[in-house]
């Protein structure tokens, strides 16, 4: 499979790429340097250097992709809003139906606060509101796009290798979850976009 990763050099996209390299799909990365992709050496990695707010670079990055996988985060302003509906547009173009993003736990329903998302809740923290936000309104994009979409919503992420022991719930943070490692992410990421699952939902993830 040909696959689009966006955000491939973050902490949760490097891990997805390494792992969908060595399964052996064609990856397309785009990134903002490409410095930071030197060391990975395999014929199927396609790096393109470019912004994915920009519309031209994104046609040029979904040429031949099957399926796309975002982790940008939010950079501390409006990028997830700018590209969201540029990638959509992108998308719709070229034929492709199935993106899977991550976006955070703050955008999941509150347990405590029916009809509130966890962010809004009396009780959150209003230093990360901004960035919710601006997930929430991607996820909202998303949404309304009728494309096949998830978004994978993990609580605190720490660094971490894999373990394999998890729990997933739609629309929600599994009761009691209070983080998720990096490398528990990056494998429920790849393969719920791989498998097809939790289309058109969040899906919070926590262990």
């Amino acid at each position: 499979m040909h696959i689009l990763i966006l955000g491939a050099t973050g902490r949760v996209g490097r891990r997805i790429l390494e792992k969908a390299l060595a399964d052996g799909h064609e990856v397309t990365a785009l990134v903002r340097s490409l410095d930071k992709l030197t060391e990975i050496h395999s014929e199927a990695l396609h790096r393109l250097q470019g912004d994915a707010r920009n519309r031209e670079d994104l046609y040029t990055a979904l040429n031949g992709a099957e399926l796309v996988i975002s982790c940008l985060g939010t950079d501390g302003g409006t990028v997830l809003t700018e590209f969201t509906p540029l990638l959509i547009e992108a998308m719709k173009t070229h034929g492709v139906s199935r993106i899977v993003s991550v976006g955070t736990a703050g955008i999941l329903q509150s347990r405590e606060h029916p009809g509130l998302l966890r962010y809004e809740a009396p009780d959150s923290r209003r230093s990360r509101a901004r960035a919710a936000e601006e997930h929430r309104k991607a996820w909202e994009q998303l949404a309304a796009s009728g494309l096949s979409w998830t978004v994978v919503c993990p609580t605190y992420l720490p660094d971490g290798e894999p373990q394999g022991q998890y729990r997933a719930e739609r629309d929600y943070l599994p009761e009691g979850g209070m983080s998720i490692s990096v490398g528990d992410t990056a494998a429920f990421t790849y393969r719920v976009a791989l498998e097809g699952e939790y289309v058109g939902c969040r899906v919070g993830i926590a262990y």
